[in-house]
């Protein structure tokens, strides 16, 4: 950490300071314009299971009297691809495999849109995620609050990030779309502004530029410009289709049954949506006209192809290396009436208890 000050240096000087659970972890000090450099053997890895954050101090002292001070923290975590023990190529968290299962968050609400009505609101989605046996959540073309990414480094949710989508469409055979120059410098200024922004979140793993070919255009440019940006998280350069072989990531969807990749070697597989099954909840609808991928009678159908799906996801992660799932949705959203939770968040409508069961299957997620 190198900190940036203004002004005169005389009599200037820095101290680092770190701490967790147990106490003080590590201290250490410098002159300004020097490295402060952060050593703790035996540090704690963070993870969904264990989402260790490590608060951290910077003092600046002028002639050895407090002058300013800032506070923030971090966690330790590392995302890459591995060859799995059954041969495949997976995503691994921290040097081993995990598998990811988390739903779709489009971050909509029926008084504010994309703006929750208070911060307990916000809040609650992402506890009854946990409830509902997820171990992430994609976050989709919506960039939300620096408050949601506290939460989910606290509660330990990894966080799939897209980039808003923009633009005209492309089908999955069309070739990317030609962007002015205006719009490309728009695009990466936006895109740029996103990772960093959000690059300590250590919860955030993966960054998404791409949507179904809403406004894909020169991928593989795209991808290394995200690279260049962030060396340490995956890029899944194509969510949906018109995938281009660029990217740590080779992601389809698939409506309403879920369905796997072909595994390759240099890229891991995953289901980036799936699911949307629709159950409209009376007096809990934005309109009456309403859909879902799949409409369902009542809970108990709605249960029971949920699981078999789940039953099938876990067979594919056995037979074929799948690394992680996306289910569509989180809650309703306005005429969508595929949440596993309504628009208005007042009716679980499945139970959150009978979801997690479904969703360990046979390989829990951690």
């Amino acid at each position: 950490i190198v900190p940036e000050l203004q002004g005169p240096a005389d009599g200037l000087s820095l101290t680092l300071r770190v701490q967790g659970e147990s106490g003080i972890a590590f201290e250490t000090y410098a002159s300004p314009g020097e490295p402060l450099k952060i050593i703790i053997p035996g540090f704690k890895p963070w993870s969904p299971s264990s989402p260790e954050l490590y608060d951290c101090e910077i003092i600046l002292s002028e002639n050895k009297k407090l002058s300013d001070r800032v506070s923030t923290y971090f966690g330790f975590r590392e995302v890459s691809l591995g060859i799995d023990t059954d041969g495949f190529t997976k995503i691994f968290l921290n040097g081993k495999f995990l598998f990811q299962n988390g739903p779709l968050d489009q971050g909509f609400w029926p008084d504010g849109l994309y703006t929750p009505p208070t911060e307990e609101a916000m809040k609650y989605d992402l506890e009854m995620t946990l409830k509902l046996g997820f171990n992430m959540l994609r976050k989709h073309v919506k960039v939300e609050n620096r408050r949601f990414y506290y939460w989910c480094d606290v509660m330990g949710l990894l966080v799939w990030q897209d980039m808003p989508s923009g633009d005209s469409y492309i089908g999955g055979s069309d070739p990317d779309i030609a962007k002015s120059i205006e719009d490309t410098k728009q695009f990466e200024f936006e895109l740029a502004r996103l990772i960093e922004t959000k690059f300590n979140n250590p919860s955030i793993i993966m960054w998404v530029p791409f949507n179904e070919g809403w406004g894909q255009f020169e991928t593989g440019r795209v991808t290394d410009f995200i690279r260049e940006l962030d060396p340490t998280r995956l890029v899944n350069s194509a969510s949906g289709w018109t995938d281009r072989g660029t990217g740590d990531i080779l992601d389809i969807h698939h409506y309403p049954d879920p369905r796997s990749p072909e595994p390759e070697v240099s890229r891991a597989i995953v289901l980036g949506e799936f699911g949307g099954l629709g159950l409209p909840v009376q007096d809990h609808t934005w309109e009456q006209k309403n859909w879902g991928y799949r409409n369902m009678m009542n809970s108990e159908e709605l249960l029971t192809l949920f699981t078999q799906y789940y039953d099938t996801i876990y067979r594919f992660v056995l037979s074929a290396g799948l690394s992680a799932v996306i289910y569509t949705q989180t809650t309703d959203v306005e005429t969508e009436t595929n949440g596993l939770l309504t628009y208005d968040r007042k009716v679980d409508k499945m139970g959150f208890q009978n979801v997690s069961k479904a969703n360990k299957g046979s390989l829990p997620p951690g």
